[in-house]
C-alpha cells in the first residue's frame, strides 16, 4: 500500500494500520537462537586478570583498615538512628490517642 506510492508512513499511519489489520496477522512461537559468545583476545584477558589480581584497594593496610572501621560505625549510626525515629514515631502517636480519649473523656 505504501510501497505503491513511494510513501514513507508516520507511526500514526502504521499504529492505525496494525489496529485495522490486527486480527488478519499470523504470530508464530518464539525460535530459539544460539548465541555466540565473543571471542577476546588472550593477551587482553590475561591483562584484565592480572589487573585485578593487583587491585586491593585504595591505600595501606591501616587506611583500609580505618575505612572498615568508619563502614562499621556509619552502619550502627544507621541502625540507632532508624531505632529512634521508629520510637519517637511511637511515642507521638501513644500521645495522640491519648489526647484523643482525653478529649472524648469529659461527655
Amino acid at each position: 500500500m505504501w510501497l505503491e506510492n513511494n510513501y514513507s508512513p508516520s507511526t500514526k499511519d502504521v499504529l492505525a494500520d496494525l489496529i485495522k489489520h490486527y486480527y488478519d496477522l499470523q504470530f508464530s512461537p518464539a525460535v530459539e537462537t544460539i548465541v555466540k559468545k565473543d571471542k577476546k583476545n588472550p593477551k587482553r584477558v590475561l591483562r584484565d586478570v592480572k589487573k585485578q589480581l593487583q587491585n586491593n584497594g585504595i591505600g595501606t593496610k591501616s587506611q583500609q583498615a580505618l575505612k572498615l572501621q568508619h563502614e562499621l560505625k556509619k552502619e550502627e549510626y544507621k541502625s540507632n538512628s532508624k531505632h529512634k525515629k521508629q520510637m519517637d514515631a511511637e511515642q507521638k502517636f501513644k500521645l495522640k490517642q491519648q489526647k484523643k480519649k482525653a478529649k472524648h473523656r469529659g461527655h
